[in-house]
């Protein structure tokens, strides 16, 4: 048996490399008659046949050969398939622009509480008042972060927050008497930000970023007019970079009358520091799950709270929570509102998560995650600058955007960068994103990781320059370590396979 020295650090096993790594078949291929997995009481009520209680075309029809298993069968088998998955508690994300960090337990304990996990959204609001207190200083919290002058809690994620603000935006100027047509976008911009816009009856006039990858002012004081309701920004922006000139922006869109929209995706870059109330921001959205750490991803509730300033306060969402007299309630009496966004306040488990991470954190440490964000990004995009293209070298914030130009002569691309990461053992970055750079590498390590997962990052990242060197044509064909290696992405995101169909 071969033995490393004690000191001899280059042979760590990587996430990636094949041990105890267990096939597992689908579950349709598994168990036999007869097993079964519950065991229930007599029925003590009389039996109905089931066509007499509903329709025939609401009655799903019998799955043939429907897979009966033991217990053991059962909890074996998604287990097993939960060990294939790969979540921020067993590995790092460099997810670029999606702030992929660590969900504190506290926040799940807390929002595991019975008081506040079983209270039906139906109770008078004179047994409420916990809850409803909590909504209403999360309100406050994120106010004083942020320099808004009121919060909306409503909004379900972050494009759901971007379409209540511009419904916002648009009922102003319907309020006014002179409906606007036009909402101007950076080229950078996140893909849900057109959306918004267009859903709300606006036309998108493209802003095309200038040669430091920023929003050129002048550009700004060309195309803005009478007829342009907003601008919709992000800051940072998608190439994690500060838009310096976010003042004189703000500025020349007043001045014609019209809304400065910040999506908020990057707000953990600069949260605790500056407050985008004060650069002229007249609208902005709260990521909960990048800034404040609640669950990101997997189609579950998440929410996307929205800060505005004073002017747009009439068309708030209904219900507002309020707290007068000692006493907090819901305010529907509101008759400019946009009306209700959510079934009842919002995603009540997913704030009481953001509550939580805040309450901890404290005014100091909400401080610190925003310069831990900014330092651990630098200290990448340092590292790697000589062995992968910055196309805009300019101050980063969060995170840091490279591409394959280096690559590129050897024949490698992007996504053979990204498939060799997982041999190396890490999540891939977010790739061919931002649009406006070929070949992007998008790198985001968050507040979250210590240095020592950062080193490591950046070791794997340096392996895979060497091998573009090396034995280039080897990455193509990565990954070779996990279960499923090289697929075709295209076919399976178009002919997805949805059912499974018995070979009988």
């Amino acid at each position: 048996m071969n033995r490393t020295s004690e000191t001899d650090t280059t042979s760590k096993p990587k996430i990636g490399q094949k041990g105890l790594i267990f096939k597992e078949p689908l579950v349709f291929e598994m168990g036999s008659p007869g097993r079964k997995a519950y065991s229930l009481p007599k029925s003590d009520v009389p039996h109905t046949k089931l066509e007499t209680l509903l329709p025939p075309d609401e009655i799903r029809q019998e799955i043939r050969n429907f897979p009966e298993l033991s217990e053991l069968e059962v909890v074996r088998h998604y287990t097993r398939l939960s060990q294939w998955n790969f979540s921020i508690d067993t590995n790092f994300y460099p997810l670029g622009s999606c702030t992929m960090k660590y969900n504190p337990r506290i926040n799940e304990d807390m929002a595991r509480l019975p008081g506040l996990a079983q209270h039906h959204p139906y109770t008078p609001e004179t047994f409420s008042q916990g809850s409803l207190q909590l909504l209403f200083e999360l309100q406050e919290y994120l106010k004083e972060v942020s320099g808004m002058d009121h919060v909306t809690l409503q909004p379900a994620a972050g494009a759901h927050g971007e379409f209540a603000g511009i419904l916002m935006i648009h009922a102003y100027f319907e309020a006014q008497g002179r409906q606007r047509k036009k909402v101007l976008l950076p080229d950078s911009a996140h893909g849900t930000n057109p959306a918004s816009c267009a859903l709300c009856g606006y036309e998108v006039v493209a802003l095309p970023s200038n040669d430091q990858g920023l929003i050129d002012p002048e550009k700004v004081r060309e195309l803005m007019d009478e007829d342009t309701a907003a601008i919709m920004l992000t800051n940072p922006n998608t190439l994690g970079m500060f838009e310096k000139d976010i003042l004189e922006i703000t500025k020349i869109v007043h001045d014609k009358g019209g809304f400065v929209y910040c999506d908020g995706a990057n707000l953990n870059a600069v949260v605790g520091i500056a407050k985008m109330g004060q650069m002229g921001v007249d609208v902005l959205h709260f990521n909960l799950h990048k800034t404040f750490s609640t669950p990101h991803g997997g189609g579950g509730p998440g929410a996307g709270p929205v800060g505005i300033k004073k002017i747009l306060e009439p068309y708030l969402p209904t219900p507002v929570v309020e707290h007068k007299e000692s006493r907090y309630s819901l305010n529907y009496d509101r008759p400019q509102s946009i009306g209700r966004l959510k079934a009842f306040y919002g995603n009540f488990g997913v704030l009481v998560r953001a509550y939580t991470y805040i309450r901890t954190l404290g005014k100091e440490g909400i401080r610190k995650v925003a310069e831990s964000a900014v330092l651990n990004a630098n200290y990448i995009k340092a590292s790697l600058k000589e062995d992968y293209h910055l196309p805009f070298p300019g101050p980063s914030l969060h995170e840091c955007v490279f591409n394959d130009k280096y690559q590129n002569k050897q024949g490698v691309k992007t996504l053979d960068i990204a498939k060799a990461l997982i041999d190396e053992g890490f999540h891939p970055p977010t790739i061919y994103f931002p649009l406006i750079v070929k070949g992007a590498l998008m790198v985001e390590p968050t507040d979250s990781e210590s240095k020592e997962t950062l080193d490591e990052f950046i070791e794997a990242m340096k392996t895979i320059a060497r091998q573009t060197e090396e034995n280039p044509d080897a990455l193509h064909e990565a990954p070779q370590l996990p279960k499923v290696t090289r697929v075709d992405e295209a076919k399976a995101a178009r002919h997805p396979v949805l059912r499974w169909k018995s070979e009988d």
